[in-house]
C-alpha cells in the first residue's frame, strides 16, 4: 500500500506562544537588523518592491507591514508534477512526502567498505532505484557526476533525472547558462514552454547564505528562475554555534528569516511565484565545526521549521533522514529513522535528503536508498496514525465471536490486514531457523539484491522523438 500525501502534524516542538515569538524575532530583525544582498537585480527589484535599501552597505530592510504583505503573495500550495501524472506530490498545509537530496560527491559500496567519486552513470542508476521505490515520492538530484566539466553538470543532471523517472526532478544549478538549458530542456519534455508552466515537471533550488546574505549568483539565479515561472525552493542552512547561535531557538530565528527573504525576493521580482520555504538548519560539532547530519536536534529545528512554514501558510521543504555514519550499521538507521519521523510527524510537506545519504550527506549508497524506503514506510504508517471508527472498533464482531475466540479466519482480519499493517519488504520477520535457511543475510545484503533486480529489469526513458530532439538540440549531453 502507497501512502503519500497524508496529513502531519500530530509532533509539536512549539507551543502557539513560541510560534508567536519566533514570529516577532523574525520581523524584527527583517526590520532592524535587514539582510546583505550582493546581487544587483534583487537589489533594485527589492527596493521596486518597498524596501529600504543602503547601497553602501548593500543591506536591505523591510517593515514588518511589506514583510507580510510579500508573503501573502506568495502561494499556499504548490503542486510539482511527475512525468506520469500518478507521481504529482501537492505540497502545502501538512500533508507529507518524501525524496532525496545531496550533491553526494561519492558512493559507497557496502560489498568491499569503500567509496568512490560519484559518476553520471550513478546518478542514472539512482534514478532508475528510485523510479521504483514507492515510499520515496520526488527524486531530487542527489549525487554531483565528478567525470564531467562544470559547465555541462546542470544540463547533464536534469537530463539524466528526467531521462530515468517519471517522478518530479528538483535540482539546483551552478551557472545561469545551464539553468536555460536545463527549462529549455523540459519545456521540450512538458511539449511547450505554457505546458511546463500548467504542469511543472522541474523545480529549481536556490540558497540563502547564513545568516542573512543573499550572495551575488544566487540572488541572480532567484531572480531569473522568478522570471521565469519555474518553481523555486529557498531553504536556508544556518549552523548551531557556527553561522547562528548554539540555541536552537536562535538557529530557527535565523533559518526562519534567511528562508523568507528568498520567499520576499521571489514575489518582489513576479507576484505569485510558486516558491518553496526551506530549511536545511541543523548544529555543528564544536569540537572541529563540523556539519552534522544525523542529529535529533536536526530533526527538532526541521520540525519545528514545519510549524512556522504552516504559521505563514507556506510550502516547506525540510531535511532529514541523513547520517553521519560512513557506513551502513545501526547508526545509519537509527539516525535516519529518527530525524525523518519527527519531519514527517511534524507534518513536513517535502522532507529532502531522505534516502540514501551517509557521511554528512557526502556520499550516496545504492542499498540505503532501498533501506531508507522501507523506514519511510514505516515512517508514513506513523504519520497515518489510528483510524477510529465503527468499522475499526470491530464492536459487532467482537459481540460474534465473545470471550475466548479467535479472529484469525475472520472476513473482517482479511480485510483491514494489509492496510492496516505495514508490510515491510526488508524486515526479517521469520524464526532463526528459517532466517538461517534462507541464507541468514543481513537487512543490506538483501536490499543488495533488490537494487540488482530494479537496474537488471526494463528502464523507463523518455519518448524517443523528445529523447532525440533534446539530443540534437542541447549540446553538453553525455548520452
Amino acid at each position: 500500500m502507497i501512502r503519500k500525501g497524508l496529513e502531519g502534524g500530530s509532533y509539536k516542538p512549539l507551543t502557539p506562544e513560541d510560534i508567536s515569538r519566533i514570529n516577532e524575532t523574525v520581523l524584527r530583525i527583517i526590520e532592524e537588523i535587514g539582510c546583505e544582498v550582493n546581487s544587483n537585480t534583487a537589489l533594485v527589484a527589492l527596493e521596486k518592491a518597498g524596501a529600504t535599501v543602503d547601497r553602501e552597505k548593500r543591506r536591505v530592510r523591510l517593515s514588518r507591514d511589506k514583510v507580510l504583505e510579500l508573503i501573502n503573495k506568495a502561494p499556499s500550495e504548490v503542486t510539482l508534477c511527475g512525468r506520469d501524472e500518478k507521481n504529482d506530490i501537492h505540497l502545502g498545509g501538512s500533508r507529507v512526502y518524501t525524496g532525496t537530496g545531496g550533491t553526494a560527491l561519492n558512493i559507497y559500496e557496502p560489498d568491499t567498505g569503500e567509496k568512490r567519486p560519484a559518476t553520471l552513470d550513478d546518478l542514472k542508476n539512482i534514478a532508475r532505484l528510485v523510479d521504483r521505490l514507492d515510499n520515496i515520492h520526488l527524486f531530487l538530484l542527489p549525487t554531483y557526476p565528478n567525470e564531467l566539466p562544470f559547465e555541462q553538470v546542470d544540463v547533464n543532471r536534469f537530463f539524466t533525472g528526467l531521462d530515468n523517472t517519471t517522478k518530479h526532478v528538483m535540482g539546483g544549478v551552478y551557472t545561469h547558462e545551464g539553468a536555460q538549458q536545463v527549462i529549455k530542456m523540459a519545456e521540450m519534455v512538458a511539449g511547450s514552454p505554457q505546458a511546463l508552466r500548467e504542469r511543472p515537471i522541474i523545480s529549481i533550488i536556490t540558497c540563502v547564505i547564513s545568516p542573512f546574505i543573499i550572495d551575488a549568483e544566487y540572488g541572480d539565479m532567484v531572480v531569473a528562475v522568478a522570471e521565469s515561472g519555474i518553481p523555486v525552493v529557498c531553504p536556508a542552512e544556518p549552523l548551531c554555534g557556527a553561522t547562528s547561535p548554539i540555541t536552537l531557538a536562535a538557529n530557527l530565528a535565523v533559518q526562519t528569516v534567511d528562508s523568507l527573504m528568498g520567499v520576499i525576493l521571489t514575489q518582489a521580482v513576479n507576484p505569485g511565484t510558486l516558491v518553496i520555504f526551506g530549511s536545511v538548519a541543523t548544529n555543528t560539532d564544536l569540537r572541529d565545526l563540523k556539519y552534522i547530519a544525523g542529529s535529533v536536534e536536526m530533526g527538532l529545528l526541521n520540525a519545528a521549521g514545519a510549524q512556522m512554514a504552516q504559521f505563514y501558510k507556506l510550502p516547506y521543504y525540510a531535511t532529514g533522514g541523513m547520517t553521519d555514519s560512513k557506513t551502513l550499521d545501526s547508526q545509519s538507521g537509527y539516525e535516519s529513522a529518527i530525524t525523518n519521523l519527527l519531519c514527517a510527524l511534524s507534518g513536513s510537506n517535502f522532507i529532502h535528503d531522505s534516502a540514501g545519504l551517509i557521511e554528512f550527506a557526502l556520499t550516496a549508497c545504492y542499498e540505503k536508498y532501498v533501506i531508507d524506503n522501507e523506514i519511510l514506510g514505516m515512517v508514513m504508517r506513523a504519520v497515518d496514525g489510528i483510524r477510529v471508527d465503527d468499522e475499526t472498533l470491530a464492536y459487532d464482531l467482537l459481540k460474534e465471536v465473545g470471550p475466548g475466540g479467535n479472529f484469525v479466519t475472520a472476513r473482517h482480519t482479511r480485510r483491514f490486514m494489509r492496510k492496516e499493517h505495514y508490510q515491510p519488504t526488508l524486515s526479517d520477520r521469520n524464526s532463526r531457523d528459517k532466517w538461517e535457511e534462507r541464507g541468514h543475510k543481513t537487512t543490506w545484503e538483501k536490499a543488495a539484491e533488490t537494487v540488482k533486480t530494479i537496474l537488471e529489469s526494463p528502464a523507463v526513458s523518455l519518448p524517443e522523438p523528445v529523447r532525440g530532439r533534446i539530443l540534437s538540440e542541447i549540446k553538453d549531453i553525455v548520452a
